[in-house]
């Protein structure tokens, strides 16, 4: 049966069967996509599952143009909000442990001293694109779509790229931790 047969008798009666048939027909795709955007089995899971959630939800409103782009579209939308929902509880994490006087984050202290010459050592060997990607989102504090719009990269390439460099940074880190 075509998407648009399946929506309808869905609209028409009420009966979620037909919903199970458009769930087994894109639910690689969905997951597929999750997964490039938030690069962990488990959160693509749960973009997944909020995608179809939605999607039947908003059955309605789908215009019977391809049902696919449509969930697609679903789908960046919750992972992009699921990001960011974990950014601000990262942040917020962060903010906690400022206000318990964490001894990481008060002033001088030689190890911290040590990271912070390892990080600045590890930044230095990055290709210059990268290292203009971390200034901009981490230094001048813009967000992925005006970076993706000011280096002529989509929203989800910078994500990835963010991603690739932190491991980048950390292996490299390590590396020189190990070397000392």
């Amino acid at each position: 049966m075509e998407d648009k047969e399946l929506v309808s008798q869905i609209l028409r009666s009420g009966d979620t069967r037909p919903f199970a048939q458009l769930m087994q027909r894109y639910s690689g795709m969905v997951f597929s996509k999750a997964m490039g955007v938030v690069h962990s089995d488990e959160l693509a899971a749960e973009v997944t599952q909020q995608t179809f959630i939605r999607a039947y939800d908003r059955l309605d409103t789908w215009r019977g143009e391809r049902f696919g782009p449509w969930l697609l579209t679903i789908a960046m939308h919750v992972a992009l909000n699921l990001l960011d929902k974990e950014r601000r509880r990262r942040t917020s994490s962060l903010d906690d442990l400022h206000e318990t006087d964490s001894p990481l984050l008060d002033g001088y202290s030689p190890e911290r001293e040590q990271q912070l010459q390892r990080m600045e050592q590890a930044i230095a060997q990055l290709p210059d694109t990268d290292r203009q990607l971390l200034e901009l989102h981490y230094y001048q504090q813009q967000k992925t779509d005006a970076i993706a719009r000011h280096m002529g990269l989509t929203q989800s390439n910078v994500l990835v790229r963010l991603h690739r460099i932190r491991e980048r940074l950390k292996s490299l880190m390590q590396h020189e931790r190990n070397e000392s």
